[in-house]
């Protein structure tokens, strides 16, 4: 099968930012290098991608302490290399199709735990925005140009 002919799977992805304007990063369990990534997921069955962006918040980072300030316009994607296609989500998928959510963090460093039932990282922290890029997987780092310049006028 041809990559092209595989679906996107649709999930929404959350730019958490504290009151010094700095962006929650993670480092994922299951890493396949030293990535740092924000919170991101799939969307149930049912659920808007605001409702999405919110249980993957509290699922990622023990927290629903948070306020939307902002949404992308649009739905922005990327493509997994063809090597890791097999190994994600039973091979059904190219990559992912997301909704970013700009998020205003309102509680306090000790509200995050991200040893939640479920855990999908090892660590956390509060970057600044432009690092994000090269904290990301290759792959994702246009996405995530993509989502600074959407979230730009906040986060500057």
């Amino acid at each position: 099968m041809n990559k092209t002919d595989l679906a996107y799977r649709e999930c929404v992805g959350i730019m958490l930012m504290n009151k010094e304007k700095k962006i929650f990063v993670a480092q994922r369990i299951d890493k396949l290098s030293d990535a740092w990534q924000m919170p991101q997921g799939g969307i149930d069955a049912g659920e808007t991608p605001e409702i999405a962006a919110k249980r993957e918040l509290k699922e990622e980072t023990g927290t629903d302490k948070a306020r939307i300030l902002a949404t992308s316009k649009g739905w922005l994607s990327y493509d997994l290399p063809d090597n890791l296609i097999p190994q994600f989500w039973g091979g059904k998928y190219r990559g992912q199709r997301q909704k970013w959510f700009l998020m205003e963090f309102t509680g306090e460093d000790s509200d995050i735990n991200i040893h939640t039932e479920t855990p999908e990282f090892l660590e956390w922290k509060w970057v600044d925005h432009r690092q994000l890029p090269e904290l990301i997987v290759p792959f994702k780092k246009q996405l995530y140009i993509d989502v600074i310049r959407e979230f730009d006028t906040y986060v500057s």
